[in-house]
């Protein structure tokens, strides 16, 4: 589940990618909800998103989470809410039926964070933290399923911190958060680095 932010009104275009890549992390069997859209950020989601059997499913509610939860039939204590101040660190045990759902609170990745967490915190989830790096939002939830399925540590887990991806010898631009590393290069959403290139020389169009 994921809270889009109420003073946003389009969603921009790397969070359309995240999103979409959490549903290819979270992979097939799994749900990704998002709750607490503006009805046009619903509407563009749905449209972004493909059929495809190997994905999760993905559903997209102008509700908030505890509207999405209540016609769940769930509890507070169902739902673990992945929370950068939480007490304990996420672990393998954490997948061992005691929760139904994992929440990740607020449009992740801000850069310094913004805590946008703040107002789910309040509502009394148990939650659990990811490391003290901050992630991106496709991330986080890759690495929630590692742990909670795969049975793998965080502290097991290949990262690459702050990596810089480079276009050519003149251009790069260097993503001030944690990825999981697929060699030694972070595991980026389909089309991103793209994007990225399309961004910077944009930022060069005088």
């Amino acid at each position: 589940m994921e809270e889009d932010d109420e003073t946003t009104r389009v969603i921009p275009p790397w969070a359309t990618l995240e999103y979409a890549h959490m549903r290819i992390l979270a992979g097939e069997n799994s749900e990704v909800h998002f709750t607490h859209l503006s009805q046009s950020s619903r509407d563009a989601l749905n449209a972004s998103f493909t059929e495809e059997d190997s994905l999760a499913s993905a559903s997209c509610f102008q509700e908030g989470v505890m509207d999405r939860i209540n016609a769940l039939g769930l509890s507070v204590s169902d739902v673990c809410l992945l929370d950068p101040k939480a007490d304990q660190e996420l672990a393998p045990p954490d997948g061992d039926g005691r929760f139904k759902w994992f929440l990740f609170g607020g449009i992740l990745g801000d850069d310094p964070p913004r805590d946008r967490t703040a107002e789910l915190r309040v509502l009394g989830f148990p939650g659990r933290r990811l490391g003290p790096i901050q992630m991106t939002t496709d991330t986080a939830l890759g690495v929630t399923k590692i742990v909670v399925e795969d049975k793998v540590p965080l502290d097991k887990i290949p990262y690459v911190d702050y990596p810089t991806i480079t276009f050519n010898k003149q251009e790069s631009v260097e993503m001030p958060f944690r990825y999981i590393a697929t060699g030694s290069e972070p595991r980026l959403p389909p089309g991103m680095r793209e994007l990225l290139h399309e961004d910077l020389n944009k930022s060069f169009d005088f």
